[in-house]
């Protein structure tokens, strides 16, 4: 199950850098995501999150705009309602071609289509080198924040939560110069 969990927590964030990248603000309150994996062989995955205007941002700064550093390209081109982005990342020895598409609304519900290359890095399980790989989110905005959960917190689907202000307090401080 942890193993399950952090293949799937790679395939999230690994499609994060193109999908939340300079995105508008989500509606504060609890969203349900859930997420697709059309050319692999896992299960749809469902994860809720309960964010504010702080947390959303923090997301969106830690899986998209700080790693602006292991980005050589990050295009964002809005279209009326649409938003495409085209983004080249090197996490380790895998660099990731993204492509993604994102629709609808950030109070209610928006869906993300991601398609990517991998070239390098260690294989991913039920996918060929180089072969491109689609993941869709489709997320919608379910109201408050449960009674006891706080903003930040990520639920998976098995109940085990963790919260990205904690994780964030949990990194290491960024070396002095």
């Amino acid at each position: 199950m942890r193993r399950h969990f952090a293949l799937i927590s790679v395939c999230a964030l690994s499609a994060a850098p193109a999908a939340a990248l300079d995105l508008p603000q989500r509606k504060a309150g609890l969203w349900e995501l859930k997420m697709e994996f059309g050319s692999r062989t896992l299960p749809a995955q469902v994860m809720r999150q309960c964010t504010d205007a702080t947390t959303d941002r923090l997301m969106n700064l830690n899986f998209g705009g700080s790693n602006e550093q292991a980005c050589s390209k990050q295009d964002v081109h809005r279209d009326g309602g649409t938003i495409t982005v085209d983004s080249v990342c090197t996490f380790g020895a895998a660099t990731i071609t993204s492509h993604a598409v994102v629709t609808g609304s950030f109070d209610s519900a928006y869906r993300v289509e991601v398609t990517q290359t991998r070239q390098g890095g260690p294989p991913m399980p039920g996918v060929a080198p180089g072969a491109p790989t689609h993941m869709t989110i489709a997320a919608k905005w379910l109201g408050a924040c449960a009674n006891g959960q706080r903003p930040g917190d990520v639920i998976m689907a098995n109940g085990m939560t963790m919260n990205v202000l904690d994780l964030q307090r949990m990194r290491p401080a960024p070396a002095q110069k």
